[in-house]
């Protein structure tokens, strides 16, 4: 089995032993892996995960394992993952988009003159 996060995505790494002698021979850098259960509250079950430490914290830093499956798009999650998700939005619907944040155009000097004439000839 692949020692990768299900969450995060996060996996082994490729780096050097290096000696006093400054020897150098090839080594890895596995992940934290843990066996983690989320309980989820829709459907009333504990989901299992293979997960870094670092997953389990994003998870409860977004409220869930629910909240979680349901904020993220479905193509940046595991296979594993994507089957819960596809059951949790059966059970319980889809997440609403959150609204687009309001930008506001840089007004030059001339146009911020303008809006205060106009501002003042009608009060």
């Amino acid at each position: 089995m692949s020692r990768v996060c299900q969450i995060t995505g996060k996996g082994p790494l490729v780096g050097n032993n290096v000696s006093h002698a400054n020897n150098k021979t090839k080594r890895r850098f596995l992940p934290n892996l843990q066996e983690a259960s989320f309980y989820s509250d829709a459907l009333k079950k504990n989901i299992k995960v293979k997960t870094t430490t670092h997953g389990i914290r994003t998870v409860e830093h977004k409220g869930g394992i629910d909240a979680f499956l349901l904020g993220t798009a479905p193509t940046k999650l595991d296979a594993g993952l994507r089957k819960w998700r596809k059951v949790l939005v059966a059970a319980v619907g889809e997440l609403p988009k959150p609204e687009p944040k309001k930008r506001y155009a840089t007004t030059s000097k001339r146009a911020a003159k303008k809006a205060a004439q106009k501002s003042g000839k009608a009060a």
